[in-house]
């Protein structure tokens, strides 16, 4: 299995002298697309009545579970990365620590795959998720990540957005009334402007 990873590992990676233009389209979807999910986030909790909000705090439950099984994960089997090895091509730094799951895949489809389990945000789910693959694509090709990284990141997101989902009706309605007094006091005077939703 290992061997399959790094021969599909070399086959996706940057050769010697990439294109410029592949290369900041790798950044793109490998560095900064990630920032997507938090900007939607918030602009949905802001904009959005309560039914949007407890959609949006099960979607985060589950993100924060995925990360956090990355770490349990992370902690039993230290994975070396490729640039770890000497393996391939790498141009972006990234700390040496554990490659299995991708975090950024993981944090990606377990807000997507959350998401696609309700009919209100499913569209918005399957944009989410089909992101991904240019993510675990560029992450490949930047040389921070094996393929099997994406293939268990994937694992775990979709274990996270159905265990939030099983969870939801004995956390999301406290969690969304507590969430909510707090987000009237922060944001009593935008609210009174109508520029944020009550």
């Amino acid at each position: 299995m290992e061997a399959l990873n790094r021969s599909l590992y070399l086959a996706i990676n940057a050769p010697d002298h990439p294109a410029a233009l592949v290369v900041a389209a790798a950044a793109i979807f490998g560095e900064y697309a990630i920032w997507i999910v938090p900007a939607m986030v918030g602009l949905g909790w802001l904009r959005g009545d309560t039914s949007t909000r407890k959609i949006l705090l099960e979607a985060t439950a589950s993100a924060l579970s995925g990360l956090f099984a990355n770490q349990l994960i992370a902690l039993a089997w230290q994975h070396p990365r490729p640039f770890m090895i000497g393996l391939g091509n790498t141009l972006i730094p990234h700390v040496a620590d554990s490659s299995f799951p991708s975090d950024h895949l993981t944090l990606l489809w377990a807000v997507a795959f959350s998401l696609l389990m309700q009919d209100r945000s499913r569209r918005v789910g399957l944009a989410l998720a089909l992101l991904g693959i240019p993510m675990a694509w560029a992450r490949i090709y930047l040389g921070v990540h094996f393929p099997l990284d994406m293939a268990g990141a994937a694992l775990v997101a979709l274990l996270s957005a159905g265990g939030a989902h099983w969870a939801a009706p004995w956390f999301v309605t406290p969690a969304c009334n507590a969430a909510n007094r707090v987000h009237r006091c922060l944001f009593a005077p935008l609210i009174r402007r109508g520029w944020v939703q009550k």
